[in-house]
């Protein structure tokens, strides 16, 4: 009897080439707080250009930063954690996530309130190739953002010699850290904390580092702004504690790095830039609660893109705030640098055997 059932192909040869082009799943790595440490050490002025280069990227359509995801806890309303996924092109293409949490609870007890681990993903096939430790990575990216945003935000204005920190936790030390190696000086660095241990910390840092200017520990939020020409807020404030608009008479530039320390009505009497509008207007933040106050988003000057851009001209005759968000691919772009730089020195620690189920049937 005849089968009707069709022959068999042939079996020919895969060209060289389609193997060469077969993805791989790439091997996963694990880089530790401590290497990821040693990787940005001594790096600011690098890191702050890779910042500059992510800003641009993202201002030209090149990344992809969906809205941040809080996740929070009932019995918990203090404490969150925060999923920030983004996908970044250009030089830098990789994709990712950064998981953060905050646990204010956490500094009474003596460990940081902060901790967090990065997500890097291979754009060819997705898998994730490494795990970083993030904190670091995370307060790295904010500071130089800050260092950069200090900078841009005073080209037509006399240089701040006087800057004063709300809030001296780690991310007021990165920052400090960033603007001193990034060139600036200071003949008076201002210091409030509502903690006295933090404050005694933080002005034992700078005594360490040998700063030059003077110290002066405020009472107040109100007396550290007017005495300031660069003001840094780095606190874990949940909602609006300053409200006295002439504290600002003197126009100093305002990196609001915490994002809900002014009333809405400082925001609005301001010249306002953020690091991404949609991202910045969200969550109760202070420019979120000035689009609510005043019904639109007039009072927004322009991203800090726009300023590097030319787009925009930052103003000399008011106060000019800085509301960065923080953006997910500022993360990637940073630590896309730490896997590059460990990968090169030959520490890379790859777990062997991480994806085992790699065959589809078996």
């Amino acid at each position: 009897m005849t089968s009707s059932r069709p022959a068999a192909p042939v079996p020919t040869a895969v060209p060289a080439s389609a193997t060469l082009e077969t993805p791989a799943v790439p091997p996963f790595a694990v880089i530790s707080g401590a290497q990821v440490q040693q990787a940005l050490k001594g790096r600011e002025k690098q890191i702050i250009a890779l910042v500059e280069a992510t800003y641009r990227l993202h201002g030209a359509g090149k990344s992809v930063n969906p809205p941040s995801y809080f996740l929070r806890f009932p019995d918990r309303p203090s404490s969150r954690i925060i999923a920030l996924p983004a996908s970044i092109g250009g030089h830098v293409q990789v994709d990712g996530m950064k998981w953060i949490s905050s646990f204010p609870e956490n500094v009474p007890a003596g460990i940081p309130r902060a901790s967090a681990v990065l997500i890097l993903n291979d754009q060819k096939t997705g898998y994730p190739f490494a795990c970083l430790e993030s904190s670091v990575i995370s307060a790295t990216r904010t500071a130089a953002s800050a260092a950069l945003a200090a900078d841009r935000l005073t080209r037509n204005r006399t240089r701040p010699t006087r800057v004063g920190f709300l809030g001296t936790g780690l991310i007021a030390r990165y920052v400090h850290t960033f603007l001193a190696n990034d060139g600036w000086s200071f003949d008076e660095i201002g210091v409030h904390d509502l903690s006295a241990d933090s404050t005694a910390g933080f002005c034992g840092y700078l005594e360490q580092l040998g700063t030059t200017g003077r110290i002066t520990v405020h009472d107040s939020a109100e007396g550290l702004i007017r005495d300031s020409d660069l003001v840094v807020f780095a606190t874990v404030a949940a909602e609006p504690h300053v409200s006295d608009l002439a504290c600002f008479s003197h126009n100093p530039v305002v990196l609001h790095v915490s994002l809900r320390d002014l009333a809405p009505e400082i925001i609005l009497a301001s010249a306002n830039i953020v690091d991404d509008v949609e991202h910045c207007l969200k969550a109760n933040t202070s420019p979120h609660l000035a689009e609510q106050l005043s019904g639109g988003r007039s009072f927004l000057t322009g991203t800090l893109d726009d300023v590097m851009a030319g787009r925009v001209r930052v103003p000399s005759d008011r106060p000019v705030v800085f509301s960065p968000f923080g953006l997910g691919v500022l993360d990637l772009a940073v630590g896309k640098y730490v896997y590059d730089e460990v990968s090169r020195s030959g520490e890379l620690h790859v777990i062997d055997d991480f994806f085992h189920e790699l065959r589809r049937y078996g």
